[in-house]
């Protein structure tokens, strides 16, 4: 009973001068950078910005930033004919391509963007057919102008990005037939 009264003591004085004796909440990381180089994106630069943007106000363990001078991104963007794909080679590295094909059919093209990015963030495309599931891809309508993840894509990307997991490389290919 004595020694429950001293302890109190000893807490109750080090409060009182503003001494914090426990802390209360974890010290959170940092969130891991990914590069992407958007310079071969061509006339959809400012649209892969915007994918990434969105993906930055969703998650909180990972950041795509431009690729600054002298530093090697981590993910690569192109702009071709074809429909839109990504190649990862590992969780956060790979490479994407804004396809025109899709752009031409009607696909919006922040949706578009921000769907390839989620597959370098290790995102399987989800054929869903709803316009709620970024990555639904083209099974969702063409009229689709949604290009936010869900939160279970959201916290999908947080999870992997919370540790070292590795996601094995995969190609993804948007295919143009509905569903």
């Amino acid at each position: 009973m004595l020694i429950r009264k001293i302890a109190a003591a000893v807490f109750a004085v080090l409060a009182l001068g503003g001494v914090q004796a426990v802390t209360a909440a974890p010290a959170t990381a940092a969130p891991r950078i990914l590069y992407y180089d958007a310079s071969q994106a061509q006339e959809f630069k400012s649209v892969v910005d915007q994918g990434a943007q969105i993906w930055n106000s969703r998650v909180t363990n990972v950041r795509l930033q431009p690729v600054t001078a002298g530093r090697t991104p981590n993910i690569r963007v192109y702009a071709d004919n074809g429909w839109p794909r990504a190649y990862t080679s590992s969780l956060g590295n790979g490479s994407w391509y804004m396809g025109r094909q899709a752009v031409n059919q009607g696909y919006y093209q922040p949706r578009i963007a921000a769907h390839e990015f989620g597959h370098l963030l290790g995102l399987p495309d989800r054929r869903t057919g709803l316009c709620t599931d970024l990555m639904s891809g083209s099974s969702a309508p063409v009229s689709c102008t949604n290009p936010n993840p869900n939160t279970r894509e959201a916290s999908t990307v947080n999870a992997n990005f919370a540790s070292a997991a590795a996601v094995p490389a995969r190609t993804f290919v948007w295919s143009g037939a509905q569903q």
